[in-house]
C-alpha cells in the first residue's frame, strides 16, 4: 500500500487556476489568505491551496504575517502555502504589497492578477507560474498537517525539465479554459503537487518528527501501510504492534512520537475520512458506509462519526445537501 497516493486520492485535490506573468524589477505582489478568496477563486473546494514555480530569473517568497525572513526563490523552484496563508513575492526582500480582494473573482476575459505593483523599465526579469488548487481538509487529512506553513522546494534536474514544461501547458491552458479544461488543470496540479511533496519527503532529516517522517520509519511507516490497506480490519493495538514486530508499549509510543497521536485515534480518524467519501454517495445508507470502514452496526459508527466529526452522519449528509444548493 502506497500511503501517500492513497491519502491524495481520498482527500481529492479538485481543480486547479494557472496564471502566468513576466516581470521586470522592482515589482511586488501580495496575496490574501486563501480563505479570504476561497468563495471567489474556487467556491466549490473545501480548502485552497497556493504555490507559485519560478521558471526564470529570481525573487523573494515568504509569509505575509512576518512569522520567519523571506526566502530567495530561484529557477526551479515551487513554493507552495499548504494552509492558504497570505504572502509576498517580491523583487526585493522586504517589499509589501496591499492585496485587492476583489481582483480575485474569476473572470472569463482574463487570468487572476498577482502583482500589485511593477516597473517594467528594470533589468531583472522574473518568470512565474501562479496559482490555487483546492482539496478536502476535514474531517483528516494528514498529509496537510504535516506539511509546513511555507513549503520551498528545489526540483531536481531531471524534473525541472518536465516539471517547466508541465507549468507553461497548464498556464496556457488556462488561459484559453478549452473543453475539459478544468479536469486537465486538476490532474496538473496533482502532478506538480506529489514531485513538491516528495522532493519535500526525500530530505527530511533523520529524527525529524510528524507523519512524513512516520512514512520512512521501519515500523511506524509498516503500521500505516496496514491500516490504510485495510482500514476495515478489526485493528487491535496489541495486533498492529505484533504486526510490526514491537511490543504493546514501544509500539504505541514510537507510532506516537512520529505521528503525533495514538495508532488507534489515527485509524479512527482515518476511518471518518473514508467514511465521509461514501456517504457523498446518495446510494449509500449510513449503515452501509460503517461496515465500509469497519463498524458492524449503525449505532457504533455513529458515535464513532460524532466523536471524530462533531456531527451524525446524518447531520453531516442534510448539511452537505444544503450547502450544495446555496
Amino acid at each position: 500500500m502506497d500511503v501517500l497516493s492513497d491519502v491524495l486520492k481520498t482527500v481529492r485535490l479538485t481543480g486547479a487556476i494557472f496564471f502566468e506573468r513576466h516581470l521586470q524589477a522592482p515589482w511586488v505582489g501580495e496575496s490574501p489568505p486563501s480563505a479570504a478568496i476561497a468563495s471567489m477563486v474556487m467556491p466549490e473546494a473545501e480548502h485552497v491551496i497556493s504555490f507559485h514555480a519560478i521558471l526564470a530569473g529570481s525573487c523573494w517568497a515568504g509569509l505575509a504575517t512576518g512569522s520567519g525572513s523571506s526566502q530567495r526563490f530561484n529557477a526551479g523552484h515551487i513554493v507552495i502555502y499548504p494552509m492558504g496563508d497570505a504572502n509576498v513575492l517580491s523583487s526585493a526582500a522586504g517589499m509589501r504589497g496591499v492585496p485587492d480582494l476583489q481582483e480575485y473573482a474569476r473572470r472569463k476575459d482574463r487570468p487572476l492578477p498577482i502583482v500589485t505593483r511593477m516597473n517594467n523599465q528594470g533589468d531583472d526579469y522574473c518568470h512565474l507560474v501562479c496559482g490555487y488548487f483546492g482539496c478536502d481538509a476535514r474531517p483528516f487529512n494528514p498529509l496537510l498537517e504535516a506539511l509546513p506553513r511555507m513549503l520551498l522546494s528545489q526540483m531536481s534536474a531531471p524534473a525541472q525539465s518536465w516539471l517547466a514544461s508541465l507549468l507553461r501547458v497548464a498556464a496556457e491552458e488556462a488561459s484559453r479554459g478549452g473543453a475539459g479544461s478544468e479536469s486537465l488543470l486538476a490532474k496538473l496540479a496533482e502532478l506538480m503537487f506529489v514531485e513538491v511533496v516528495r522532493q519535500y519527503l526525500m530530505h527530511l532529516p533523520d529524527g525529524s518528527k510528524g507523519w512524513l517522517s512516520g512514512l520512512k520509519h521501519q515500523h511506524v511507516g509498516h503500521a500505516l501501510r496496514l491500516m490504510h490497506g485495510q482500514p476495515q480490519r478489526p485493528w487491535t493495538l496489541s495486533e498492529l504492534a505484533r504486526e510490526v514486530g514491537l511490543s504493546r508499549s514501544v509500539f504505541a509510543d514510537r507510532f506516537t512520537h512520529y505521528v503525533g497521536v495514538s495508532p488507534m485515534h489515527y485509524l479512527g480518524r482515518w476511518r471518518m475520512q473514508l467514511a465521509i467519501r461514501h456517504l457523498s454517495n446518495a446510494g449509500v445508507s449510513v449503515a452501509q458506509a460503517g461496515v465500509e470502514v469497519g463498524y458492524e452496526s449503525e449505532a457504533a459508527f455513529s458515535r464513532a462519526f460524532k466523536k471524530y466529526v462533531g456531527v451524525s452522519p446524518g447531520s453531516w449528509r442534510k448539511g452537505r445537501a444544503t450547502s450544495a444548493l446555496e
